[in-house]
């Protein structure tokens, strides 16, 4: 995979579930890490469109579309065409971050593409965009014995949430090496 070019915009699209009910919810890591780049970058998600929020600015010095969906995570796929439609990118040049429950809590793994694994976020960009062919962030969030829908939509314990905010820096930090160096020097740096 190529370095982002410096002409065009990449997008960055932080996967959870919209309003207030989920935030701080294993399955809205996507949109914490969203949250800590915009923070980073001095932006803010003021563009409102019909499946997303939208912030566009500048990120390691790199131009670059960060994006909320405002479905929830199985319709995540409407707010991915709708980005890769409105800026012209192709989907290797749109980074998906997002919550896995096969790692272990905090673990980081980045990946230039692959199989949705069973998230239902990725089954929804990948049937909406026709590929599975663009490279992803994956942020540990740990299985639970039962009970995978609880689980994902529960918040963290104090414990948790001191692991989950370390691997949300990481996290931020693997995305902007995407930016600047290319996914190969994020994978080799952060997996």
């Amino acid at each position: 995979m190529s370095i982002p070019s410096t002409d065009g915009r990449s997008v960055v699209v932080g996967l959870g579930n919209p309003g207030p009910r989920y935030d701080g919810t294993r399955h809205n890591v996507g949109f914490a890490c969203l949250d800590l780049l915009a923070k980073r970058a001095g932006m803010r998600f003021a563009d409102k469109r019909q499946h997303v929020f939208i912030g566009e600015g500048s990120l390691a010095g790199q131009g670059v579309v960060l994006a909320k969906p405002r479905t929830f995570m199985n319709a995540s796929g409407l707010a991915a065409r709708y980005l890769l439609d409105r800026f012209g990118v192709r989907p290797e040049r749109m980074l998906v971050v997002y919550d896995d429950m096969d790692l272990p809590l905090g673990a980081l793994r980045v990946r230039a593409q692959g199989s949705s694994g069973g998230h239902n976020g990725l089954n929804s960009i990948n049937a909406e965009v026709g590929t599975s062919a663009y490279p992803r962030v994956r942020i540990g969030i740990g299985r639970p014995a039962h009970g995978a829908i609880e689980h994902v939509l529960a918040h963290f314990s104090k414990e948790e949430q001191a692991v989950v905010d370390e691997a949300l820096g990481r996290a931020a930090d693997a995305v902007e090496t995407w930016l600047t160096e290319g996914i190969d020097a994020a994978m080799n740096r952060f997996n």
